[in-house]
């Protein structure tokens, strides 16, 4: 019974701060990181140390309510204490059609710079999935009786409109719109099925865009269609692999028709 109270106060803290946390955090993302950005470089003179902090300080009320919420679990609740290692071997062999597939169809981009690379794969694969899966979805599916979709929708509305810069062609931002709400559902459902390893996801994010930028894939998310055959490619490797490694360990799904919307 006491079990039952303190998950129940720990489901009804999480329902309240996370949601609130996370729009504060959009809010910042939207209204003030270049601002912080430009000010931090204007001290550091280091765009890429600035373009890092300034990702830490719009997180702020992330980090603030994950530690506040789970104070000696802050690392665990966020995915953060789980295997690298295996993470970024699973990502590698996932996005081997990706890698190998455009190094054989489109050139090298010779005019890519490290800052593109560290901010457009590194911070953007990292940051991403830690405030967006790891916070608001996870936490929401993990600790709430809220279900996969109901968990995961309102985050991925809103990573879908993070990307809508890319185009000002209205067909186009639908694509866009579309393709990265239907990535933050396949990441989501790596991130559970792999017992919420976060480095799994980053790894598999980074590599993902690291082909498309290196090989010049696309100008946007949507991307033209033979890039998107690799890709396709490299989501079923995904799913096939993680499928794999769940019948091998005998463990059953978690993302199921009962555990869709809201769970028992």
């Amino acid at each position: 019974m006491q079990k039952q109270r303190l998950m129940k106060k720990l489901s009804t803290q999480i329902l309240l701060l996370v949601p609130t946390a996370f729009l504060v955090y959009v809010l910042l993302f939207k209204f003030y990181f270049s601002i912080c950005y430009n000010f931090l470089l204007s001290i550091v003179n280091e765009r890429l140390t600035s373009y890092f902090i300034a990702y830490l300080v719009v997180g702020l009320p992330i980090f603030a309510v994950s530690f506040l919420v789970f104070r000696g679990r802050f690392f665990s609740s966020l995915g953060l204490k789980s295997s690298f290692g295996y993470g970024f071997v699973f990502a590698l062999i996932s996005a081997a059609p990706m890698l190998v597939g455009y190094a054989f169809i489109y050139d090298f981009n010779y005019t890519i710079s490290l800052k593109q690379i560290v901010t457009g794969a590194v911070f953007a694969g990292f940051f991403e999935e830690l405030y967006f899966r790891a916070f608001f979805f996870g936490l929401l599916f993990r600790f709430t009786k809220l279900g996969f979709v109901s968990a995961l929708l309102l985050g991925a509305l809103i990573f879908g409109g993070f990307h809508l810069y890319q185009s000002n062609d209205s067909g186009v931002m639908f694509g866009v719109f579309m393709t990265t709400i239907l990535g933050a559902g396949f990441f989501a459902w790596l991130y559970v099925e792999s017992n919420y390893n976060l480095w799994l996801i980053v790894n598999l994010h980074f590599l993902m865009n690291l082909s498309w930028m290196l090989f010049d894939a696309g100008d946007n998310a949507l991307g033209p269609i033979l890039s998107n055959v690799f890709r396709a490619l490299t989501i079923a490797s995904a799913i096939l692999l993680m499928l794999q490694q769940k019948r091998k360990l005998q463990q059953d799904l978690v993302v199921k028709h009962d555990t869709l919307w809201f769970k028992k």
